[in-house]
């Protein structure tokens, strides 16, 4: 008998799980049916978009993700203690992009004057508004209802999309964390959908290494879609590597870019017996691929995380100021 969600979800064990939903009815998530020839390759779009933006609206970091043709991974790290630096009315900015809020929202969002107790009750929302802001569960209802509303509206049917609720899986060790990471950047060479991670549409293998997520036009997409209102955050970049233990607090993954890079690519020359793709032997390694000597990518990729890193901490002074 399945245990209930809060009882597989335990911060005190491990902030990283992997998650995978998948789609019931035998039409696809993505991809194309080979039955009648219909194309869903746009639903990766919707997917992809949907994960980046909730990421960022969430205390809910991505470390890897990849939209398949009935069903999709990611793999997360929850980070509850982001939401400690949100003020109240960041808290009502980012859940009321999602949801519309009650009449007290509202009214206190245009300006107007509340009483001492509604102040009171208010405080209480928003106390509730930041525990869902960072509850797994929150965050995965808010990504596969609009894709199901959407789905069934563009098939023309009602009922059903997804197989069931989401599965998670904790991930207790760096093993098992970064073992899962490739699993999930690897599926498609797995499924024989591409021939290299780096080519691997709606990955997070290849928005790592070849960054193309257009940030306006994804808000813009899911607002006409009625799925989102004006996006109060700036998009929050997939979790960096930082390489070994240090002495300060380790917020990213205990791994460098380059050596997740190469295991990646090692993982992915071994033969499955139950897959259909693989690596070619033939091709030659990641980083000759991508143009580098292993000295160029050290300081690119060092260059590149220093880099975000310090546009983020400039965009969350920015914010606080503002506030």
């Amino acid at each position: 008998m399945p245990r209930p969600r809060e009882q597989q979800i335990s911060l005190s064990d491990t902030p990283y799980y992997h998650v995978i939903s998948r789609c019931v009815r035998r039409t696809f998530l993505c991809g194309v049916d080979r039955q009648t020839g219909q194309s869903y390759e746009h639903r990766r779009r919707w997917i992809e978009e949907r994960i980046r933006l909730l990421s960022s609206i969430f205390t809910i970091d991505l470390c890897a993700y990849a939209v398949m043709s009935n069903h999709y991974h990611l793999v997360v790290k929850l980070s509850p203690e982001q939401a400690d630096d949100w003020s109240d009315d960041e808290v009502l900015s980012r859940w009321t992009s999602l949801f519309k809020g009650p009449p007290l929202v509202q009214r206190c969002q245009s300006g107007q004057k509340l009483h001492e107790a509604e102040e009171q009750f208010l405080k209480r929302v928003v106390d509730v508004y930041r525990k869902r802001l960072a509850d797994l569960s929150w965050f995965m209802k808010c990504l596969n209802e609009p894709i199901a509303r959407e789905a069934n509206r563009e098939d023309d049917c009602t009922g059903h999309f997804w197989e069931s609720r989401f599965k998670s899986q904790a991930l207790l060790t760096e093993q098992a964390l970064l073992s899962c990471m490739a699993y999930v950047d690897l599926n498609p060479v797995r499924a024989a959908m591409a021939d290299t991670p780096e080519d691997s549409d709606h990955t997070s293998i290849k928005e790592r290494l070849k960054p193309q997520f257009d940030l306006a036009e994804a808000i813009q997409s899911q607002i006409d879609s009625h799925y989102l209102r004006p996006f109060p955050v700036s998009l929050k970049p997939l979790l960096n590597f930082e390489g070994s233990h240090r002495d300060e607090i380790q917020r990213g993954i205990l791994f460098s870019l380059q050596d997740y890079l190469e295991l990646v690519d090692y993982t992915g020359r071994v033969i499955h017996p139950s897959k259909r793709g693989h690596i070619s032997e033939t091709t030659p390694p990641i980083l000759n691929r991508l143009g580098f000597s292993r000295e160029e990518w050290l300081q690119e990729a060092c260059e590149f995380e220093a880099r975000y890193a310090r546009n983020h901490r400039a965009e969350q002074g920015r914010r606080r100021r503002a506030a």
